[in-house]
């Protein structure tokens, strides 16, 4: 296996000592001095030149064995440093612009947020990039039960469910990268009256987010899943209900968003809501037979697809059917591709410009299908399963599995192997793993950090 990219394996054995003898204690590790940053005034702004950084990026890899973040350097598999965490249960993704790692504790009340230290600012005649060391941020959210974080177009929506229990309703919060870098206090917000397990899109000054009716009108068997969406518009840092849609979707999970259309999971069908004129409308994609009595609750959407993947899943196993959804034409299709027997998908991802959707299986298999369009119809097929992992899986640590992340500026993906102790990249374009990263400790999972590539025109 190329080791093109492996970290340092002195840098690794300093890390393993920190690491075990500071416990719960803060521990830092600093590889390398911060990377001076030049002033952008000396530059000679008249040639419009961009001041742009070539980096693949960087991954924050969340520790199974502790409440501790380690942060690696993917241009030469540095470890940078690693922050323990104020809680022992969390949740790792990234902000919209893939600057902070976001690190949500919902048992806990909690949203913090570490600084790669890698980001892109556009100055208006040119972009600026920075690069820097990286750092734990003094800026958190607190409310209650933070559940579903979204992200798009610059946005990051978090959900917050709110708790029957002791009367707290649920909210929404919506923060850019800069909001918390300047740790914004009074963050453009939905107060709701009543808790639920519900979600937010955004899309440009609106949100699209969920209602939850009177239980004795609901259409809901749950009655804390809402069964409704309102379009909320952004008035003086406030989102208010401007528009109710009409056609209720019963026990609704699940929600992604393309360039054209967002979509719900509703256990009678998919909801497709679209603007039209000043109005968004929806309409329903009834559920097919080859359901088999499931409903799809987890939806994946990417703004270069034309059609979204979603899942459904049985909660009393692992067992999962995998469907593309076209709401152009109002279809949904179950994929020919769909998990072997004895395998269960862990993790799943669009890459970067959405050729290929990829799924990653309990047995060792990152399994990469791309859209092929058949007569103006586009379906997704298997490119490839390429094996990453030489371990026996029967071995995993109890509770763990195999993990993924994308990068957001080049066709790779990462996978983390708990059983190995190590992170491999894969070229996406090729289909091969072109190098690893070893670790000291099991990783729970990880989320891929930096400068995004801008979106590409359609």
């Amino acid at each position: 296996m190329n080791k093109s990219f492996q970290l340092n394996f002195i840098a690794a054995s300093i890390a393993a000592l920190f690491l075990s003898g500071c416990g719960d204690a803060e521990t830092t590790i600093i590889e390398k001095a911060p990377i001076e940053v030049p002033d952008e005034d000396a530059h000679d702004h008249d040639d419009h030149d961009e001041y742009t950084i070539e980096s693949q990026g960087r991954l924050a890899v969340l520790s199974a064995e502790s409440n501790v973040t380690t942060l690696y350097d993917l241009d030469d598999g540095d470890l940078l440093d690693s922050y323990s965490l104020i809680h022992d249960s969390n949740v790792l993704t990234a902000s919209a612009d893939y600057r902070f790692a976001v690190i949500a504790s919902r048992s806990n009340d909690y949203v913090g947020f570490i600084d790669s230290g890698l980001w892109r600012e556009d100055h208006g005649e040119h972009l600026h990039d920075y690069k820097q060391a990286p750092a734990m941020s003094d800026f958190e959210l607190n409310n209650s039960r933070p559940t579903h974080i979204i992200k798009n177009d610059g946005k990051m929506v978090v959900f917050y469910d709110g708790d029957a229990e002791s009367g707290v309703s649920s909210s929404v919060q919506v923060l850019t990268d800069i909001d918390i870098s300047e740790q914004t206090s009074e963050l453009p917000h939905i107060d709701y009256s009543i808790n639920m397990h519900g979600v937010a899109e955004p899309k440009g000054d609106y949100l699209l987010s969920t209602v939850r009716r009177d239980d004795a009108e609901s259409t809901s068997a749950a009655k804390v899943l809402p069964d409704q969406v309102g379009v909320f518009h952004l008035h003086d840092n406030e989102y208010k209900q401007e528009q109710l849609l009409d056609i209720t979707c019963p026990d609704l999970h699940g929600a992604a968003q393309n360039e054209d259309y967002v979509v719900f999971g509703c256990s009678d069908s998919i909801l497709v809501v679209h603007q039209h004129d000043d109005d968004y409308e929806a309409e329903k994609i009834a559920n097919i037979a080859d359901l088999d009595g499931l409903r799809i609750s987890t939806l994946y959407g990417h703004e270069e697809s034309a059609s979204f993947i979603g899942i459904a899943s049985d909660h009393s196993s692992s067992n999962a059917i995998l469907f593309s959804i076209n709401p152009e034409e109002g279809e949904i299709e179950k994929l020919e591709w769909q998990p072997a027997d004895g395998a269960s998908p862990v993790s799943y991802a669009f890459s970067h410009e959405a050729e290929n959707f990829l799924i990653l299986d309990s047995a060792g298999y990152l399994n990469i299908l791309s859209a092929h369009n058949h007569d103006g119809e586009i379906h997704w097929e298997l490119e490839q399963s390429l094996d990453i992992s030489e371990e026996d899986v029967s071995t995993m640590p109890e509770g763990m599995s195999f993990s993924l992340t994308v990068s957001q500026n080049g066709d790779y993906a990462y996978v983390a192997d708990p059983i190995a102790k190590h992170i491999l990249q894969i070229d996406l374009e090729t289909i091969t793993i072109k190098g690893d990263i070893e670790i000291s400790f099991i990783p729970q999972s990880l989320i891929w950090l930096g400068i995004a590539e801008e979106e590409h025109e359609h």
